[in-house]
């Protein structure tokens, strides 16, 4: 195992450029990572891994062809673009693009949400409540952002997840999928009567909700009913909530 001790070296310069650059990722078809768990999650989503720094021996073999290095804190301190890393810091290769589409069940659009925390932690949640797949409109957070993998706590690597255009969810409705969206007014329905079904449930931005051209495609609107002294919910927990709820009658007798 080669040890690495300067900034300068290749592989810090790349993996520096990885994380803080998404034209950089885009253009490499590579993505940085950071942590032993999100590691072993990677492996075990079938994530091809290029290369590994770390500051010392992991907990478990990497395949044949992964290049690892050692090196010391305060180096995979200064490539990593997080404040608090791990001391395993790691380049994966991108997975092949996924083909929009969707089949049965519940599938989640989130429309322009750019904060990489609130976009993991949806996919998190996506994940743990049986999604068919989560969508990106053009101007949300990169999903290969370190700290939407970060937030994802690797779910990243097993939830199915891809970016799509306009003309493609057009296509969807046209073909018979209903559209779901979220509005906090009383004119919507209750996420708590909200039928079962096969459906895509749309998210809309942190501050503009959702855009009005997914609202001319939405089939019915659902909100949370909240007190009368909150006016709102972070769009990561409005969302984790209603995919909860939308859970539910498909684990009932």
């Amino acid at each position: 195992m080669e040890n690495l001790t300067s900034r300068g070296n290749p592989i810090c310069v790349h993996m520096k450029k990885l994380g803080a650059n998404r034209s950089y990722r885009e253009q490499c078809g590579q993505f940085l990572c950071d942590g032993e768990k999100l590691l072993f999650e990677a492996l075990e989503g079938g994530v091809e891994i290029e290369a590994v720094l770390s500051v010392s021996n992991l907990g478990f073999d990497l395949p044949s062809g992964v290049r690892l290095f050692s090196a010391q804190k305060s180096l995979i301190d200064s490539i990593s673009p997080l404040k608090n890393t791990s001391g395993v810091l790691f380049s994966c290769r991108m997975p092949m693009a996924e083909k929009a589409d969707v089949g049965v069940g519940v599938h989640v659009l989130l429309d322009s949400i750019q904060d990489p925390g609130n976009v993991g932690t949806l996919i998190r949640s996506a994940y743990a409540f049986g999604a068919g797949s989560v969508m990106l409109t053009e101007g949300s957070a990169d999903i290969y952002n370190l700290k939407t993998i970060r937030a994802s706590m690797g779910t990243v690597f097993h939830q199915r997840v891809f970016s799509v255009e306009l003309s493609e969810l057009c296509g969807f409705k046209k073909s018979g999928v209903k559209f779901i969206g979220t509005a906090n007014d009383e004119s919507s329905v209750d996420v708590r009567n909200l039928s079962p079904g096969d459906f895509i449930f749309v998210l809309g931005n942190e501050g503009q909700g959702i855009s009005a051209e997914l609202l001319e495609l939405c089939d019915e609107m659902i909100r949370i009913p909240l007190s009368a002294k909150c006016e709102s919910l972070n769009v990561a927990i409005a969302g984790s909530i209603i995919m909860w709820e939308m859970s539910l009658p498909a684990k009932n007798p």
